[in-house]
């Protein structure tokens, strides 16, 4: 993982629902309702119960009802789970752009219950804020709540516990039917292609909207999801299984700040005892009286909140050293805020490493914005970081649409009549090449634009992306690679106008050979880029008109060749055998004398290089799933 992305330990938040040293009952919750209950030792007293059942059997209910009676009815009580269930769905809703949550909870029966009351909740927590789109402050304000509805409407909910004999029954007599739940547990989820998604792999993958599960034993230990941001603890728990529970929510994932658990049975002083045990401090008095170890996984509200404001002070100085006030975006309007975020993407993209230090300091603020979204003090942030995310949100739109042709069109109409514009066939679009650009104009329509830095950066992106994929259609392209590099090289070093104009006009140029490059197969009379890429690969130095004839005709047959026994040998470079066989093959046919190269200029040294590259290339193309160069 990258060190820009650490997750920090955990964030405890505290909503007792059982407190100890107390008189019986106590109802508390997030809005500072007493909720639970209380009675003296009793969260040590169920955490000792639970550890013993759970010895022999990971269904303690029936144990717990005999062994702690009203204690165990008390806690289970209708009235109380339906409150935590309550807070439950508007903490998470709150804290939706996090990640995904784990509610433990004390036994099978209370997980099914509390399936059922969340979901209503989660129904009622919807019409909440469908009703309060109406005081959205502005558009923006009312996209984002639009997705965080969007979001909710979406979300799975679903109960995983194991398995065991009479269960139907079981529930039965609590008036809960397990069936669609364990048949979910089976089968897994439908996805759109009409295949299932086990429900392990569908929590384990981020994008998958399966993102709320309730458990009581399962998955607690050795259940590794690091897009897991938040732990919702209603189950007492002691020593090791307690230090494991809160392992799950402490995964490494970029964008995750830390983890966050939610405490509804006081473990808090449990947790110490553990941490005592397992995290090397005394745990004698020392974090009861502030001391603490030596890293404490308990993030105190003041401290995450005072790393945002520090997060955010540095992207508003990182701004400002170059020459715009982060103020600017919050305060402007209509067409006062256009010009403002021109100046601000300027600022921005002085050069790459401006650009990238925005970009790591912008997602930081972001993270640890998530990790402080149920807080209240959090509130007088939210303008600010509305403000960075705006600019950064423009930023990645400006590199996803990014197109030479729209960067060409912005520099005004005089050099678009120095592009020929011609339609695409059977298409709507326009093509402009680049090629018969007026550099001359050009650089005077340039020196006009009051975005130079953007533009710039525009033009690399633009050719970033095309080079990646003209690397992937043939290896022997390089050159427009080394070039690029030494274009930014350039650029870096120097910042005045005249290195930013001439290195906009040398982009350019450079575009305009990649055009050239990538229309060279019609030129060679060869049908596809794929052909070309084996022709290059095939060619060499001090060859006649006649033989390069004959190795074009080479490469386009077997090309044919290759893509067949591609296509006839599932997975054929998944395995030693086949991919030998597939090396072997492009051997033979380049030796062979009536479908190889010329005998009298390639020597056997030189069939080998050939081959080993023809092999590499084609190993690359279709055994990398994210290439899409290959059309064979």
């Amino acid at each position: 993982m990258d060190a820009d992305y650490p997750a920090k330990g955990v964030n405890f938040a505290c909503r007792n629902t059982i407190e100890d040293n107390a008189t019986l009952p106590l109802y508390y919750d997030a809005r500072g309702d007493k909720l639970g209950i209380s009675a003296d030792g009793l969260n040590e007293k169920l955490a000792k119960a639970i550890a013993d059942a759970e010895i022999d059997d990971a269904d303690v209910a029936a144990k717990l009802e005999n062994e702690l009676k009203r204690e165990y009815h008390i806690v289970t009580a209708e009235k109380r789970l339906r409150h935590v269930a309550d807070d439950f769905a508007t903490h998470f809703s709150t804290n939706w752009e996090t990640g995904k949550a784990m509610f433990v909870v004390i036994d099978k029966i209370t997980a099914v219950r509390m399936h059922n009351y969340i979901k209503e909740k989660w129904a009622v927590r919807i019409a909440e804020l469908e009703a309060d789109l109406k005081h959205a402050r502005d558009d923006q304000d009312l996209a984002l709540r639009r997705r965080q509805i969007d979001w909710m409407k979406e979300t799975e909910i679903a109960v995983v516990v194991s398995d065991e004999q009479g269960e139907v029954d079981k529930f039965r007599k609590w008036g809960l039917d397990i069936g669609p739940h364990r048949k979910l547990m089976k089968d897994g989820f439908l996805l759109a292609d009409g295949k299932r998604l086990d429900v392990e792999s569908a929590f384990k993958r981020e994008d998958h909207p399966f993102r709320i599960v309730i458990v009581c034993a399962m998955w607690l230990t050795g259940f590794d999801v690091p897009s897991l941001a938040t732990l919702y603890l209603d189950k007492p728990l002691q020593a090791h299984t307690l230090m494991q529970a809160i392992a799950r929510a402490n995964r490494v994932k970029e964008g995750k700040n830390n983890g966050l658990i939610v405490d509804y049975c006081g473990i808090l002083k449990n947790l110490r005892k553990a941490l005592a045990t397992f995290a090397g401090h005394t745990g004698e008095g020392g974090m009861d009286e502030g001391a603490g170890p030596e890293t404490d996984p308990l993030h105190p509200e003041e401290e995450l909140l005072g790393e945002l404001s520090e997060a955010i002070e540095f992207v508003r100085q990182q701004l400002k050293d170059n020459g715009f006030e982060l103020v600017t975006l919050k305060t402007v309007t209509g067409f006062a805020k256009n010009k403002a975020l021109v100046d601000a993407k300027e600022a921005v993209n002085v050069d790459d490493e401006t650009r990238k230090k925005f970009e790591i300091s912008a997602r930081s603020v972001f993270r640890k914005y998530k990790a402080c979204l149920t807080f209240e003090g959090v509130q007088k942030f939210r303008a600010d970081c509305d403000a960075i995310g705006f600019l950064y949100k423009t930023l990645e739109e400006d590199r996803d649409k990014a197109d030479t042709s729209e960067i060409i069109q912005k520099l005004n109409a005089i050099v678009s009549e120095a592009v020929d514009v011609k339609a695409e066939p059977g298409s709507d679009d326009k093509i402009f090449d680049i090629s018969k650009i007026n550099f001359d104009l050009l650089r005077r329509e340039f020196a006009k634009s009051d975005q130079k830095h953007t533009d710039v950066q525009d033009m690399k992106t633009v050719i970033e992306n095309r080079l990646r994929k003209m690397l992937q259609q043939n290896p022997l392209r390089t050159d427009f690679q080394e070039r690029f590099d030494e274009i930014v090289r350039d650029y870096n070093k120097e910042k005045d106008k005249n290195t930013i104009e001439a290195t906009f006009e040398a982009l350019m140029r450079l575009t305009a050979e990649m055009s050239e490059e990538e229309k060279r197969h019609v030129k060679e009379g060869l049908d596809n880029e794929e052909q070309l890429a084996v022709f290059d690969m095939l060619l060499k130095d001090d060859l006649s008109k006649p033989e390069i004839k004959k190795i074009k005709s080479v490469a386009v047959s077997l090309l044919q060749t290759l893509e067949k026994q591609i296509l006839d040998v599932q997975d054929i470079f998944s395995k030693a055998s086949t991919r030998d066989r597939f090396r072997q093959s492009i051997y033979d046919f380049l030796y062979d004398d009536r479908t190889g190269l010329p005998v009298d200029q390639y020597s056997e040294g030189d069939l080998a290089r050939k081959t080993d590259q023809i092999f590499g290339f084609f190993e690359n193309q279709f055994s990398n799933p994210r290439s899409a160069a290959y059309s064979g």
